[in-house]
């Protein structure tokens, strides 16, 4: 039978192994996809720390794949052997929970998410449900478009389905792995982009991603700066540190959001007359469904948009995702296997 390399983790906190496997044949409803490149996500912590409910072991993390379809399963419709497809956090759906019975399949009761429910894209093949295929256009690299299955499209939704409009005051709190995608979308989407980070170092390149406003938050009052703008419509918080979300409450304008994407564990602080008088709101944003994987990268190359990444091949996984982990990478690391 023929084999494959696979990274996988064997237990809770363990080290990541390179390891041969079996190729595996897709079942009923599920392809098979030679993998080309798979995009190193901060949730793959989740599979390499073993903090994922119902996580069994061992398992091969992934979730920004993009590959070719190389073997389809029985009652696969329209996908076919040679197209080249992209598999994001929305990995499945039951179709019957009450969330899939509206047509809101990525917040289904019992959803499945590659390199988590299954093993994902760290390897030379994975297995995946065809719903959870997204077409990937030919204007795009493997490696550019794997981090728009999860970095980009957790942005690209957030902003677009937050209810601002051109010309609204829209900032992006954090310029790293989301950050940097999410200035890009806002300005290309028409909006006063502000950029917010720590350092006077980091303005330079948040205005060549088309912030118009940079805010330093190591010397400048977030929510005074914004205030004095005339207020958030959104802020988008893509970091993982709770106090600096909780900071920007305040610079939000009369029904402004802030929309939390980063994954931090302590509690967001909000003083319920802060929210009260301006109708204020704090709200999060969770990823999208395939289709709308196949609308981030269609207007990514209709923008011009793409992630700043650093490549390296399969079997370096281990230091790809120590140095995300680390916050080093600039700003998505990118696994390849050379097919």
């Amino acid at each position: 039978m023929a084999r494959m390399r696979a990274v996988q983790v064997k237990a809770a906190n363990g080290d990541f192994e390179l390891v041969e496997r079996d190729i595996p044949e897709p079942g009923k409803r599920h392809v098979r996809i030679k993998v080309q490149a798979c995009g190193v996500c901060h949730s793959d912590s989740f599979t390499k720390e073993g903090i994922y409910p119902g996580l069994t072991f061992p398992r091969v993390p992934g979730h920004e794949v993009v590959g070719m379809i190389d073997a389809v399963g029985q009652d696969v419709p329209e996908w076919k052997p040679g197209q080249r497809v992209g598999v994001g956090w929305h990995g499945g759906h039951c179709g019957h929970c009450n969330s899939c019975r509206h047509g809101d399949f990525i917040t289904c009761a019992t959803g499945q998410v590659p390199g988590i429910s299954y093993d994902g894209g760290y390897a030379d093949y994975m297995i995946a449900p065809f719903e959870a295929l997204a077409s990937v256009p030919a204007e795009l690299a493997a490696e550019d478009a794997a981090p728009l299955l999860c970095a980009g499209i957790t942005t690209f939704n957030a902003l677009r389905n937050s209810g601002l409009r051109a010309g609204d005051l829209v900032a992006i709190l954090g310029i790293g792995g989301l950050g940097h995608l999410a200035v890009q979308f806002a300005a290309k989407m028409g909006c006063r982009t502000v950029a917010i980070a720590r350092g006077a170092d980091k303005e330079p390149l948040a205005r060549k991603l088309g912030a118009q406003i940079y805010i330093d938050s190591k010397t400048q009052d977030v929510a005074a700066e914004l205030t004095r703008l005339g207020g958030a419509k959104v802020v988008l918080a893509t970091v993982t540190n709770a106090q600096a979300m909780s900071a920007t409450v305040a610079g939000l304008g009369v029904d402004g959001r802030l929309i939390v994407l980063g994954a931090a564990m302590e509690p967001v602080e909000v003083p319920p007359f802060a929210v009260i008088g301006a109708r204020r709101g704090v709200v999060g944003w969770p990823s999208g469904t395939s289709i709308e994987s196949e609308e981030t990268m269609a207007f990514s190359v209709l923008a011009g948009i793409r992630p700043m990444i650093e490549t390296m091949p399969l079997e370096r996984a281990a230091e790809a995702y120590a140095k995300m982990m680390s916050g080093d990478a600039r700003f998505r690391m990118v696994l390849t296997t050379g097919h």
